[in-house]
């Protein structure tokens, strides 16, 4: 979104599409966002949207982060999402699926990376490949839209790439700085803050 614009505001006045619209409407109404927010220097919100693959599910999520300004540290509190996969045959495994990609998208912002020297890789086992732990996972809330009368959409990883955006714009609004390379470990959140 442009600098100083709403990100609510500014996806629906650039939207036509009147499901993509309903689905940013209401993860922001079930969000509870407030147009023009500030953050306090340390918590932040964030919003995003997509259209899987440009044809699949429509997923808008809200995210509420907290950046540890001494250390870099950042926690994702809380997700709120909206999805339209069209008919829903099946609400529980579709809830499953948003929130298993949910985490999994959070866990790859955060921390999931492969380590390498100037000849080898360094991380040699799972033992030493850096996930988030089960007291890291946020809360998430998903909210179904169901189209009874449209076609079901896949909605295998619709909620990975708008998790990612959401977060990053959620530090954004918290410490002013945009953040452009994954992982959002520590030391490149503080080294942003400097």
């Amino acid at each position: 979104a442009a600098a100083g614009a709403d990100p609510v505001a500014f996806r629906l006045r650039h939207m036509k599409d009147p499901r993509a619209r309903a689905v940013i409407e209401t993860c922001a109404q079930k969000a509870g966002w407030q147009p023009g927010q500030k953050s306090d220097g340390s918590r932040g919100r964030g919003f995003a949207f997509a259209r899987y693959k440009n044809l699949a599910c429509y997923v808008a999520l809200a995210a509420d982060v907290t950046v540890d300004r001494r250390t870099g540290k950042v926690r994702v509190n809380k997700v709120v999402a909206a999805v339209d996969a069209g008919l829903i045959i099946n609400p529980d495994g579709l809830i499953n699926q948003i929130e298993g990609g949910i985490i999994q998208s959070t866990s790859w912002t955060l921390k999931e990376s492969v380590s390498f020297d100037r000849q080898r890789i360094t991380t040699h086992s799972w033992a030493d490949y850096p996930i988030l732990t089960f007291p890291e996972v946020p809360s998430v809330e998903v909210h179904l839209i169901d189209r009874p009368d449209e076609r079901s959409l896949g909605a295998g990883e619709g909620s990975q790439g708008p998790t990612v955006a959401a977060i990053a714009n959620a530090i954004a609004n918290a410490t002013g700085q945009r953040l452009r390379e994954l992982p959002f470990v520590p030391e490149r959140v503080k080294s942003a803050m400097a």
